[in-house]
Order: C-alpha cells, then structure tokens, then sequence
C-alpha cells in the first residue's frame, strides 16, 4: 500500500533523482573542493589581515591535488595539527623532501627535511605554532591545498605563493631516501 502511493505520487522520481545525487555531493567535498573560516593571526597578512577577529577570510580548499603529494615551496595548505588531530591548521610550505632549514629560533641549527615530511611555517612568524616548535610534518597530514580567497570580496581572488627565503632554506641538498 505504502508502495502504491509512493508509486503513484509526482514528487517520487524527482526526489529520488535527487537523492542520487547525495553519494557524488559528499564525494565532492570530501575529495574535491571545499571551503574553510580562516581564523587566528598565524597566517598574517595573507589571511586576516586587518587583526578584527569577528571578520574573517573564507577560503576555497583543494583537496583533489594533494592526492599526488606534490607540492610547492611558499604554497599554502592546511593540516591536520601534528600535536592536536582534531585540530586543522592552515600554514605555508618552506621546505619539501631532501632540503635543508635553519630554525627560527635556532639559528645555529640546520634541519634536514626527509622523504615523506615538509617544513611548515606561518607568515606571522612569532605567532605561529609550527615547524618551528613541532618539527618536519609528515606529508600525508597535508589535506588540501588553500586556493582563494572568497571572502570578503575586496581580497577575492588567488592565495599568492610566495617565495621562500633562501638564506633559511637550501633546496635538493640531498636526495630523499638518502640519510644525513
């Protein structure tokens, strides 16, 4: 009976077209794109800029294109926070596999990046739990990759990726794999 009036009523077939389409929505965000409230002053002047805690930047994520692990030294992505895992951080990469990064605060000290791991920094610098205190992040917690801003309008546009300093920061010093 139950059936016979599903049957019978004119919103059934587009309801379940509908319903279809849910699996392939979670695919999308899940794995494709998504968008992310930036909040926190680590990342400034390239998110939040102007320091007013109640507004902050929104920004389109990149999922799809962590999935090879290939990256860019100055891109931005977030993470999950290797000493919080609830915890998703937004930080700029500085150093990939087999390069070499001399600490903020350790400036005598010489970091050297090894296969599987990045080097993850804030842009403001003195206001940022990262690499810095935490160390080389294993690459697979590098979730997606932040590639606008959408929010507020007047920055809309493409996350710059910035280069890095090289007086910090020796690139293919070694090969990964290979030991220091």
């Amino acid at each position: 009976m139950v059936f016979s009036r599903l049957k019978s009523s004119p919103y059934t077939v587009p309801i379940l077209k509908g319903l279809a389409w849910v699996p392939v929505a979670i695919f999308f965000v899940d794995h494709g794109y998504s968008y992310a409230v930036i909040s926190g002053r680590s990342m400034q002047p390239t998110f939040n800029p102007d320091s007013n805690m109640l507004r902050k930047d929104i920004v389109l994520l990149d999922k799809w294109s962590t999935t090879d692990h290939k990256f860019k030294r100055g891109q931005v992505v977030t993470l999950k926070s290797p000493i919080d895992a609830k915890c998703t951080i937004t930080k700029r990469i500085l150093a990939l596999p087999g390069d070499t990064i001399v600490p903020l605060r350790k400036k005598d000290e010489v970091v050297h990046v090894p296969e599987g791991h990045v080097w993850v920094e804030g842009d403001e610098a003195f206001h940022s739990r990262d690499s810095n205190s935490f160390g080389t992040v294993p690459i697979g917690l590098v979730n997606a990759k932040v590639s606008y801003i959408l929010w507020p309008l007047s920055r809309f546009g493409p996350v710059e990726i910035k280069p890095v300093n090289t007086e910090r920061v020796k690139t293919n010093v070694f090969k990964p794999g290979q030991h220091k």
